[in-house]
């Protein structure tokens, strides 16, 4: 252990480095060069064309000029009589916004997430438009995201989703690959254990979290080849993004720290992060280290100073210093001295650092966030050093609250999605008008626009739809647009499924209120006699969307991307089917009929089964691609027991003992007939035998005998789920809905 005496030499020494570093050394490391020439981007770009086009992209004339625009990304399409198609942007992602926007508007062509519609006219259309982007910013990624979507990603999956991302505009994202392979360098020069740096960092799942303070440990440990492995794949990701010309936001020291620090700074100042969602000392409560002492500016600058030699910078670092948690004094001038104490740590290592943080702490505890403290917070900063992500404004917007954040610059953003869990969800309507509001309403600093979710690969068109609030310069006909998004998604227009469409815009797609959606539904729930049913659509809208998608098939039915929605659809309408029968089963239980529980109870597990087989029809609903990306980034045995175990874990019980139970599931084949059935069906029996035998029926009991006999044995068996899909979506969607269209309808 450190003496007091050793300890004192440390500061100081670490000190005098920071402060008299050679400048040529300090200019050498401020100045990274990471800017790319507009030949790189330009190249980077057409790359990407051959990448999504193949042959048809060598009709297709790309070129980026830095001079073009106003400071906003701005493109140039021209297709002349003579067929050439020029495409100019004045960055590589303006060019490949541009080409994008080009297939959309006028080729009718379609690229998500679940895949692409690509069908070009024999020659393009004759245009000549220029645009230029509304803000400054088109902003991507949220936390949470490495843990709920892209953990388990290997190079292939991350370069098409780069591709889509330059193709919808992003110029700035999250890249936080690699951090705690650099943590690891920091840590073990400050001579703590391998053995305890493990107990602090989380598994790959749970990374995010581990990042944050929430939890330390939980799902661990990481292993070499995992750092190797995340350092490789940054380098990948920042070189990609960079030459298209999208700025990275790299992560920066908030102030969590192992707790076997302590042990080595004795005399530093630490407190232990309060208990976050009931997880046991195990595995929560890391220390934070005040940034007003004087190691938290060592640290920081240590880690940063590393990671910048490994990686470059594009001189934007996030930093969530509270994130589910609270500062240890509510006092102004504690609250403005963290501010700027976490600041200089990034401007001593970079004179050009911005400091990006997300506004969840304003939404998730506006109590404490009063305006006084928010204003002593953020204005620490210098005005423009600082960029705040209002992060689920379609909701809570805190922008008007905050007085704009008290002239600091917020990106208007679309949270959405929590856990990555599945269920259609979104608001077309608020986005429609109030980002527009958001930009325009008196003393603005709004400069962009954000896709924040938890997790992706679901509800496509909500995300479409908001990324192109980029450029439209005021809202747009609803219908007109899902009736538009239906014509490129499948490849012309059909009167079948542009119907379904515009009635899933009209409903599913239109909420608006102050509840918290988070995906949890009566399928997905843990079971219980308390369960809230409420939806804020109209059900037989859906069964009529459904109806019309299945009288598209005809004409559609080739359509990979139509077989996609009409899988969804059919879960989203046994899913609310699930939500009636519950209700059934409740009032059963109530009135102690045991003939009606039977019944509706035996429809219920039938309804599991026809949601199992739908689901098995398609790619995108398999819980074995999951556990297949997760166990494929293994090297032996035990990183591929961890890697499968994190998988499983994070989508039922994500923690040791349920401790946010079901907050991530996903309405996947195999999780189905594994999990969510089995516990249904022993509530039910339990149900049953309460009734049939007369005695109460103990809820404490049943919750631990679903514990025990499913949703623990789930996380820790080794049963193998096929990554690919069985079974044919059009007749069974056909099949289920003979079956259930009119039942349970009321």
């Amino acid at each position: 252990m450190f003496t007091l005496k050793c300890f004192t030499f440390f500061i100081l020494f670490s000190l005098i480095v920071l402060l008299f570093l050679p400048s040529t050394a300090l200019e050498k490391l401020n100045n990274v060069n990471v800017e790319t020439t507009s030949k790189i981007q330009t190249n980077e770009v057409r790359k990407l064309s051959a990448r999504l086009l193949g042959k048809l992209s060598k009709r297709i004339s790309i070129a980026v000029d830095f001079k073009l625009g106003n400071g906003k990304d701005t493109f140039k399409v021209i297709k002349n009589s003579e067929g050439i198609l020029t495409i100019l942007g004045s960055s590589g992602v303006a060019a490949a916004w541009g080409l994008h926007y080009y297939l959309k508007k006028f080729c009718n062509v379609h690229i998500s997430w679940e895949g692409s519609q690509l069908e070009l006219p024999n020659a393009f259309p004759e245009v000549n438009l220029t645009i230029t982007a509304n803000d400054k910013f088109r902003y991507y990624q949220n936390v949470c995201l490495g843990g709920y979507s892209t953990v388990w990603w290997q190079w292939e999956q991350w370069e098409k989703h780069i591709d889509w991302m330059a193709l919808n505009g992003i110029n700035l994202s999250l890249a936080f690959l690699g951090q705690e392979a650099i943590w690891q360098r920091v840590y073990l020069d400050m001579n703590l254990t391998l053995s305890e740096i493990n107990e602090h960092f989380g598994g790959p799942a749970f990374l995010p979290w581990s990042r944050m303070g929430n939890i330390r440990g939980w799902g661990g440990p990481l292993t070499s080849s995992w750092h190797n492995r995340t350092i490789e794949l940054q380098h990948k990701i920042l070189k990609r993004m960079r030459n298209l010309g999208i700025k990275s936001v790299l992560p920066a020291f908030s102030g969590q720290v192992p707790r076997a620090l302590a042990k080595y700074f004795p005399h530093a100042v630490m407190t232990k992060i309060g208990v976050w969602n009931t997880f046991q000392d195990q595995y929560c409560c890391p220390l934070m280290l005040e940034p007003t002492d004087t190691l938290f500016q060592v640290l920081g600058t240590t880690f940063l100073r590393k990671y910048i030699e490994e990686f470059g910078s594009d001189h934007i670092y996030n930093c969530d210093a509270f994130n589910e948690n609270k500062p240890s004094s509510a006092d102004l001038s504690y609250l403005r001295d963290v501010g700027k104490a976490i600041f200089k740590a990034m401007v001593t290592v970079d004179t050009e650092a911005i400091w990006l943080m997300q506004g969840w702490m304003f939404v998730h505890d506006f109590q404490f966030w009063t305006e006084s403290k928010v204003k002593a917070f953020v204005t620490s900063v210098p005005t423009g050093k600082m960029i705040i992500l209002d992060l689920q404004s379609e909701q809570f917007p805190q922008y008007k609250r905050l007085k704009s954040y008290f002239g600091q610059p917020f990106i208007w953003c679309m949270l959405h999605n929590f856990g990555g869990t599945l269920g259609m969800f979104g608001s077309s309507e608020i986005i429609n008008e109030r980002v527009f509001e958001g930009r325009n309403f008196n003393g603005s600093t709004m400069i962009g626009i954000g896709l924040t979710p938890e997790g992706i690969n679901q509800n496509y068109v909500i995300y479409e739809f908001m990324i192109e609030m980029g450029y439209h310069q005021k809202p747009v006909n609803l219908e007109t647009w899902f009736e538009n998004y239906a014509s490129r998604r499948y490849g012309s227009w059909n009167e079948y499924t542009t119907d379904a469409w515009k009635k899933l815009g009209k409903s599913v797609y239109n909420f608006s209120g102050p509840q918290r959606i988070r995906g949890h539904y009566v399928i997905t729930r843990k079971p219980s006699l308390k369960i809230k049913v409420w939806t804020w659509y109209d059900s037989d809208i859906i069964l009529s969307a459904w109806d019309m998608l299945l009288m598209g098939r005809h004409s559609r039915g080739s359509s990979s991307l139509y077989k996609h929605d009409l899988v969804d659809v059919t879960r989203q309408v046994l899913q609310v089917k699930a939500d009636k029968i519950y209700l059934k089963i409740l009032d059963a239980f109530i009135k102690r009929n045991t003939s009606d529980l039977k019944f509706h109870s035996m429809m219920l597990l039938n309804l599991f089964d026809d949601l199992e087989r739908i689901l098995a029809t398609s790619k995108n609903f398999l819980l074995g691609v999951w556990l297949k990306d997760a166990k494929s980034l293994a090297t032996n045995k035990m990183e591929m027991n961890i890697y499968e175990y994190n998988a499983k874990n994070q989508i039922t019980l994500w923690g040791p003992n349920g401790e946010i139970i079901d907050y991530a599931n996903k309405q996947w084949s195999g999780i189905i007939e594994d999990y969510f059935k089995p516990r249904w069906k022993l509530f039910l029996q339990e149900l049953y035998t309460s009734l049939n035998e007369g005695i109460n029926f103990n809820q404490t009991n049943c919750n631990l005998r679903m514990f025990n006999k499913v949703e623990q044995p789930f996380t820790f068996s080794n049963k193998t789920y096929s990554s690919e899909p069985k079974g044919n979506s059009i007749e069974l969607a056909l099949e289920i809905h003979s079956k259930w269209r009119n039942l349970y309808k009321k």
